[in-house]
């Protein structure tokens, strides 16, 4: 059976479990023991060398990024079809999947790092948050672009481009920052989180939050570093959180992606 080493609130590991159970594939769930230290132990490593969630493990096939994921199951698991089947629409579900995956994730999680981690207070934590707010406004336009008049992303019917999109805006209306009420992307909103594989992983994800309430706390104390990923680190950067980082370096509490070994990072 496959198993997936994920969180709940990981945007990434939400799109995989979303597609497992859309096609009707069994799997099990686990959480890597250190997620979130940059040291996680056992065949973790092995088979992500990032130490990021998620993870997927099909017998001896260890896939991590999930885009090549998605790619996997829409291969191996051909059975309920999530693309298209036009080149040129295939290429569309994936370009929009790039966006969700490098640009809009960064915003929510300089959203996250204010928060949840406490990273920037008061006034500049409200600047950052303008700015968030001001590119997402920009992100659900063109989103309501990409959906046109169709009721999915993907086109006639429910699938990857609509599963590579809901987490990353369920995230930013939990937030606050929601699609405006009744334009055509907030319908699709209410309209895909009712598709039984998305609602069940958004339980799962909106069961999660309570358990980080209190995350910068670990962070204070060394015991979490957050992973500063490329896209990431440009968003803090030139939404004005070079200081952020610059304290985060300083105090050790965020990483980067060291290498590709099996060791601690």
């Amino acid at each position: 059976m496959i198993q997936l080493h994920e969180h709940p609130l990981s945007p990434y590991a939400q799109k995989v479990k979303i597609a497992l159970r859309q096609k009707g594939i069994p799997f099990e769930l686990s959480r890597p023991e250190g997620l979130g230290s940059g040291a996680t132990a056992d065949g973790f490593a092995l088979g992500n060398p990032r130490r990021e969630v998620p993870l997927l493990v099909d017998g001896d096939c260890r896939i991590f990024d999930s885009t090549i994921m998605l790619d996997y199951l829409e291969e191996a698991y051909p059975a309920t079809p999530l693309m298209p089947d036009s080149p040129a629409a295939r290429a569309r579900v994936r370009m929009i999947e790039d966006v969700m995956d490098t640009h809009l994730e960064a915003v929510n999680w300089g959203l996250g790092e204010i928060r949840y981690f406490r990273r920037a207070e008061g006034a500049d934590a409200e600047a950052l948050q303008a700015r968030a707010q001001a590119q997402l406004s920009g992100f659900f336009v063109w989103l309501e672009a990409q959906l046109g008049a169709a009721d999915w992303m993907t086109g006639t019917r429910f699938g990857r481009a609509d599963l590579a999109v809901v987490p990353f805006l369920n995230a930013s209306r939990g937030f606050g920052f929601a699609p405006p009420a009744g334009c055509a992307l907030a319908r699709w909103l209410d309209r895909v989180n009712t598709v039984p594989a998305v609602a069940t992983t958004a339980a799962e994800a909106e069961a999660s939050i309570a358990s980080i309430g209190k995350a910068y706390r670990a962070v204070e104390s060394g015991g979490f570093r957050r992973h500063y990923r490329d896209h990431r680190l440009e968003w803090m950067i030139r939404s004005g959180g070079f200081d952020i980082v610059a304290r985060g370096l300083e105090r050790g509490d965020i990483r980067f992606t060291d290498g590709f070994d099996t060791g601690d990072a």
